[in-house]
């Protein structure tokens, strides 16, 4: 297997993060090609997300508005909003690396971490966070 690297945009991004969720999606990256999307939110960007619907938290309450950001969003490249599958088996390696890193991770697709992914009553397949 190659060793896969960052795109800027992703790396800049994963910068703005957590160290131990650097170092989480950083062995991520070399099990499955990922984009990261965003990390650190400002006010600006968190009520305009909120406006449009793609998150429930206003500023300052979400992971993301966080300096370090204990929030990620990642998608699986190529990037497929529609294909929910392939952001479950994403989500599959993440919370398996991150179990063995012994970090507490939730992830969008499953807010209350029960296994069941249809329970839910606001999916954000992207959005993983460390939970302190």
């Amino acid at each position: 297997m190659a060793f896969r690297e960052f795109t800027p945009f992703s790396k800049e991004n994963l910068e703005e993060c957590d160290v131990r969720l650097q170092m989480l999606f950083t062995k991520v990256l070399q099990i499955h090609d990922i984009s990261i999307l965003c990390g650190h939110r400002e006010e600006t960007a968190q009520n305009q997300m909120y406006k449009e619907g793609l998150t429930r938290a206003r500023w300052p309450k979400s992971a993301h508005n966080k300096k370090p950001s204990l929030a990620v969003d990642v998608a699986p490249i190529p990037v497929n909003w529609k294909d929910r599958e392939k952001f479950i088996y994403l989500a599959g390696i993440v919370m398996g690396l991150a179990e063995t890193m012994g970090l507490n991770i939730r992830w969008g697709g499953d807010w209350d971490g029960d296994g069941n992914f249809k329970d839910q009553s606001f999916n954000d397949l992207a959005h993983f966070e460390l939970v302190l």
